[in-house]
């Protein structure tokens, strides 16, 4: 499983998502968008949009989710 989750520094909504997954102990790479261009082009070239948090798990996109969203994508792909 290949879990990257795309976050921009302060906002409230990526700091729930990543301590979700944390809790949860679902291994993930960030990758912070705001201060690293490249990562910013690669958000926007898999989800067609610049908001985040953006989860990419496997290829599959869940784009500027919250902690709900997510937890119901991880439940429908058997990793919670």
């Amino acid at each position: 499983m290949s879990l990257i989750i795309y976050t921009k520094t302060g906002c409230p909504w990526c700091i729930d998502a990543l301590k979700f997954l944390k809790e949860n102990n679902v291994q993930f790479e960030e990758r912070e968008v705001r201060n690293n261009l490249e990562f910013m082009n690669e958000l926007e070239q898999k989800s067609g949009q610049t908001k985040a948090p953006t989860i990419d798990l496997n290829g599959e996109i869940l784009a500027d989710t919250d902690v709900q969203a997510i937890g119901v994508f991880l439940k429908e792909k058997g990793i919670l």
